[in-house]
């Protein structure tokens, strides 16, 4: 058992400010309590006790392209098959690929990340690699597959099949990169597949004006619209949303990750958080791509908040941006975790308070060296706290 005691904990599915003890017995957090303290304790006087952060949406193979290609336009940049980045991660040896993955998983935990959600590129390889460079660090993944053969309009259906199934064996879901690669019939086909296996689809769509464009132009629908036809459980991105796209989003229920750093660094525009709080989307959070982003969710929710607050000219509470990177990821990822809360997994973080209020001590202020202690599944990862 594990006692973290004289905590500030923000406690509870709606991360509620509370002084308290938290009691972890094997993985579990079994009560949060002011009374309660058995076992190994963990002296926290002055932090606060947080869910660990989940990065919802990340590249990791991009973590060998870091800032080239600054200045370039998006498509020449991360359009499959030709883009840099892909050209980049075919010419690259394994080795260095997957050392420059280590490294940022371990960039991730040290910025009080345990869980993330890869998109994975370079097919059955690719999956291989990550699984590879990240065995025997303690982090929760999951694991996003793709293979070229989707890029193909005239791929016999069967073969696909044969494929998804395949890349399904090894992985926790399919994400096709858009649909500007594939066609509308392969997208159900991978949904299909992914749901009959209980496992995730998830695909980018409106990243920026252009592809909304160009979808319909083609189609006569925006992606948004396509992908929520085709039944993907997640969108990724919705920076540039049209006509009705928000509205058939909350109809249908479907969690959207934004981006705003990446969406920043490549110029297409700053997603609509406020708007899509409003509306009653579920908003999730992610880094994307590591060419042009470091892995830091600290980072990524400071930006979100300040680039949200800016942009609307008007308040955005940061407690919302925190359920961002915590509870609404674990619900929307089926996590049993993301709270601090009894019932729940012990993925837990313990940072250093700087300012008065708990939120913006962590979006504002925290930076790596302010994480005191980081759980996972209930293991102490790290402690530079008083035992």
């Amino acid at each position: 058992m594990i006692t973290i005691e004289n905590a500030n904990v923000l406690y509870g599915k709606d991360l509620e400010e509370t002084k308290a003890n938290v009691l972890i017995d094997g993985n579990e957090i079994v009560e949060v309590s002011p009374r309660v303290k058995k076992g190994k304790i963990i002296n926290a006087k002055g932090c606060i006790v947080t869910p660990s952060f989940i990065n919802s949406h990340v590249h990791l193979g991009d973590s060998v392209a870091m800032d080239l290609g600054d200045g370039k336009p998006i498509d020449e940049l991360i359009k499959p098959p030709h883009g840099l980045k892909h050209r980049l991660l075919k010419e690259t040896p394994p080795s260095i690929l997957i050392d420059s993955i280590r490294k940022s998983i371990w960039d991730m935990i040290h910025s009080g990340t345990t869980t993330f959600l890869d998109f994975r590129e370079g097919g059955f390889k690719g999956i291989n690699l990550l699984n590879e460079a990240a065995k025997d660090i303690p982090i929760r993944k999951i694991v996003l597959g793709r293979h070229e053969s989707f890029l193909n309009p005239y791929e016999d259906e069967s073969k696909l099949k044969k494929t998804l199934d395949e890349l399904l064996s090894i992985s926790d879901g399919i994400a096709p990169s858009g649909l500007g690669e594939i066609t509308d019939d392969h997208g159900a086909l991978i949904v299909e597949t992914c749901k009959n296996q209980g496992k995730l689809s998830a695909i980018h769509v409106a990243e920026y004006q252009k592809v909304q464009n160009a979808s319909l132009n083609k189609t006569g629908k925006s992606e948004v619209r396509r992908a929520i036809e085709a039944g993907f459980n997640i969108l990724i991105h919705l920076t540039a949303p049209i006509s009705d796209d928000l509205e058939l989003v909350v109809k249908n229920n479907i969690p959207v990750v934004t981006c705003p750093r990446s969406n920043g660094m490549l110029a297409v525009g700053i997603p609509p958080i406020k708007e899509m709080f409003e509306a009653g989307i579920k908003l999730l959070l992610g880094t994307d791509n590591l060419m042009f982003n470091s892995p830091n969710m600290l980072r990524e929710m400071e930006y979100a908040l300040k680039v949200t607050r800016g942009f609307n000219k008007d308040y955005f509470p940061p407690k919302e941006i925190l359920k961002m990177a915590t509870i609404n990821a674990a619900n929307a990822l089926k996590l049993d975790l993301g709270a601090v809360y009894e019932g729940k997994l012990a993925d837990i973080v313990i940072i250093k308070q700087k300012s008065a209020d708990p939120y913006l001590s962590i979006i504002n202020r925290t930076e790596s060296e302010d994480i005191k202690s980081l759980l996972v599944d209930g293991k102490l990862i790290y402690n530079n706290l008083p035992l």
